[in-house]
């Protein structure tokens, strides 16, 4: 393979890995601020849908900014219809989900690197038809249709990257920074949006839009300076270059034994899912995730609805309910002056909870993590919603009951922000081949959007009041799809905490998700492949390999 260019393999398996250096925190921190476009643009809608400039714009009622109250309407009218907050929402995440499966395509064709990179272009183009629609529902719309695109892009690739590149024992903290982003985000975006909320002009919702502009720069920009994903070079058959990346990205010279061992496993366990999962057509490239039998935790199809799965779980927690519509839900309850500073606390409390994530999801693991999480939001969003049918009613007046209910809505939030929100993107890192690694992340990827897009549809009538106008109540809907999330986790999430994408393929043939946690690799694929000369290197000798 490759041309007969020569390796060093080894069925040690505490050497298939280098240590982890300095620079591969500095490559996935970068990597992670991909994470930005996705929490930002999720932060800034909803503060915007309640701004008075957009409001008048979009409905033609006049406002009166010395009184703060609107010109021949009451306050409970001078909101955005229902249809159109939805739209206006939704319709980001219905361009997300094409972008992210297309994005996963893209990148087993050119590269992890470029397809992020080309996101940022996608996403720039749709940021200036935002900007350039004044009250043309249309512009606005395909607008935002093309930034979720670049959008979708960038949020597949950056988790498959950084999976990829990312050393195992730091890679779920790695990539939870990754989750970090995202609420750093969403921080962001009320920020601003708190700052210009109040202006009486097209800046209101102007200057949140372009701000944008600056994280494509960023991201795009720097992304010329780091390396390609190794294991891309490997899919493609491109060792050398496979090589040259891999020592870039561990920080070791070319001719290091950590380099030609790790290079080595790589190629082997292609080789291995290669005979597994041939690579035949295009179309077959993508019916290949869907081979396989329901009942083995290594097959195809078992992996993919595990990824895609997880995702919906992680959006039917209900956690983007409170980023999307935070501000309208909060002007409901009727006791509280300033929606927009309950909902930049509730983003503060996201932020400053998810660091955890990084020690505890290499401490504890990613299954534990699930669980308890999905048990803490399940009593937090009930103890929401009975509060808020009983003392927390807008006629009771008790603003003790409100203050209760904001309370436990943050405790809700901490729980998602040290679990489920870092852990889901964590495990569908990891959980793919490399024969299908890019197509699976993409369509796991699809797959948070499809049913962020399903919430942010239906959200507004649920709790729109003129609609459903759940209120509070919609707390035990959020409350009783946890326990669909807890029994996810605990019957088909495996435990892959400190191995490298290679043990974690070999871990899910050999051991069911409960058993996963206590799971031990005893042999490399160097060693299954027959890359070993003799006996000698079945007990951690290094030998030389054609690969």
């Amino acid at each position: 393979m490759a041309g007969g260019v020569v390796v060093t393999g080894t069925a040690d398996v505490g050497r298939v890995e280098a240590p982890v250096t300095v620079k591969a925190y500095i490559i996935c921190a970068f990597a992670a601020f991909g994470g930005i476009f996705f929490g930002y643009d999720t932060g800034w809608m909803g503060g915007v849908l309640a701004m008075p400039y957009f409001i008048s714009l979009y409905t033609g009622i006049p406002y009166d900014y010395s009184t703060g109250l609107p010109i021949g309407a009451t306050k409970e009218q001078f909101v955005l219809p229902s249809s159109m907050q939805s739209l206006f929402t939704s319709i980001l995440s219905c361009g997300t989900f094409f972008g992210a499966l297309l994005g996963g395509d893209i990148a087993d064709f050119i590269g992890r690197r470029p397809t992020i990179i080309a996101g940022c272009f996608v996403f720039a183009t749709g940021c200036i038809m935002q900007i350039s629609s004044t009250n043309q529902e249309v512009l606005f719309v395909f607008g935002r249709l093309i930034a979720g695109a670049g959008v979708g892009f960038i949020s597949a690739v950056v988790i498959l990257y950084m999976s990829e590149i990312a050393p195992k024992k730091v890679r779920g903290a790695m990539v939870s920074g990754y989750q970090f982003c995202i609420t750093i985000g969403i921080l962001l975006a009320n920020c601003v949006v708190y700052a210009t909320q109040n202006r009486a002009d097209s800046g209101s919702y102007r200057i949140p839009i372009g701000v944008q502009f600056l994280w494509a720069i960023i991201l795009g920009v720097g992304l010329f300076i780091l390396p390609e994903s190794p294991r891309y070079y490997v899919k493609k058959g491109r060792i050398e270059e496979a090589a040259k990346a891999l020592a870039f990205v561990r920080g070791q010279p070319l001719e290091s034994d950590y380099v030609k061992d790790e290079l080595a496993e790589i190629v082997a366990n292609n080789e291995y899912e290669l005979q597994h999962i041939p690579q035949t057509s295009y179309v077959g490239s993508w019916t290949a995730c869907f081979k396989g039998s329901l009942s083995h935790g290594n097959s195809s199809i078992r992996r993919t609805l595990l990824g895609a799965g997880l995702q919906c779980m992680q959006q039917c927690t209900g956690i983007n309910f409170v980023f999307y519509f935070g501000p309208p839900f909060f002007k409901q309850l009727g006791t509280i002056s300033n929606p927009f500073l309950i909902s930049l606390i509730t983003t503060l409390v996201n932020v400053l909870s998810t660091p955890i994530s990084f020690y505890t999801i290499e401490k504890f693991g990613r299954r534990a993590l699930l669980l308890t999480g999905a048990s803490g939001m399940i009593i937090s969003q009930f103890i929401v919603g009975a509060v808020g049918v009983t003392q927390g009613r807008l006629e009771v007046h008790n603003n003790a009951a409100v203050q209760a209910m904001i309370a436990f809505i943050c405790i809700n939030i901490a729980f998602f922000a040290t679990t489920w929100g870092p852990t889901a993107w964590v495990v569908v890192g990891e959980v793919f081949p490399l024969p299908i690694r890019s197509r699976g992340v993409g369509i796991s990827t699809a797959s948070n959007w499809f049913w962020n897009t399903i919430i942010a549809v239906i959200t507004p009538y649920l709790v729109g009041a003129d609609e459903a106008n759940l209120g509070p109540k919609v707390f035990f809907l959020w409350g009783s799809l946890c326990f669909l999330s807890l029994t996810f986790a605990y019957f088909l999430v495996p435990e892959l905490k400190g191995l490298s994408l290679e043990q974690a393929d070999m871990c899910m043939q050999e051991v069911s998700p409960r058993k996963s946690a206590g799971w031990k690799p005893t042999h490399t694929f160097a060693a299954e492949m027959h890359h070993v000369e003799d006996n000698a290197a079945l007990v951690g000798d290094t030998i030389e390999e054609k690969v």
